[in-house]
């Protein structure tokens, strides 16, 4: 299992928390072009295939906006990390995760982002993670015949930065995350799912 963040030492300090051998802590920056093609070439080095992967990067929770006033800057610096990021990566991967037997594409969305109860709110990271939804269905259609199994999984509202302390245990926001890239192969695909349960888009 490989544990990702933009700060390679943040990555090896949350691998060293987990005291778990089988956790290898990996330097990525979804923004960052050559950072991912870097991740994917040793991935390839190291395993020749990549079993799951799951695009966690988020951020730019504007809550202090509103979509009429809305900065430009946010915005797109939301779609970099919400949407684009884990476009990029799924691209960058596609070809290791058509080398496995089992591929499984997790992407962390959120509730907010669902069109059926969609209301005011932080407008870039509603907008972003909305973009995402969509672009789950799109590759869940396009990796179809690969037998890649591709969902989007909101955790909940979850005890991480910057919701800390408020919020699920971490754990429990995970488990739906953990549950959607263990999905055996006729499980769903090109779905919306919290705690293993089906959300309307």
């Amino acid at each position: 299992m490989l544990l990702t963040a933009r700060d390679f030492q943040k990555a090896q300090q949350a691998v060293a928390e987990l005291s778990h051998d089988s956790v290898i802590p990996l330097q990525l920056d979804v923004t960052d072009d050559a950072s991912i093609r870097r991740a994917a070439a040793e991935v390839e080095a190291r395993y020749g295939r990549l079993d799951a992967l799951v695009n966690n990067a988020g951020g730019h929770y504007d809550y202090w906006q509103t979509v009429l006033e809305a900065d430009f800057k946010t915005v797109r610096e939301a779609a970099e990390t919400n949407l684009y990021g884990p476009w990029r990566v799924t691209q960058a991967f596609a070809p290791l995760l058509k080398k496995s037997g089992q591929p499984r594409i997790v992407n962390v969305s959120s509730g907010a982002a669902a069109l059926n109860s969609l209301g005011a709110g932080p407008p870039a990271y509603i907008a972003s993670k909305a973009a995402l939804n969509a672009l789950t269905r799109m590759l869940a259609a396009e990796l179809a015949e690969d037998g890649a199994l591709v969902n989007a999984i909101c955790p909940g509202w979850v005890a991480t930065d910057p919701n800390n302390p408020g919020g699920r245990p971490i754990p429990e926001g995970a488990a739906g995350i953990v549950w959607a890239a263990l999905l055996p192969d006729d499980g769903p695909t090109g779905g919306f799912f919290r705690d293993e349960q089906p959300l309307e888009w």
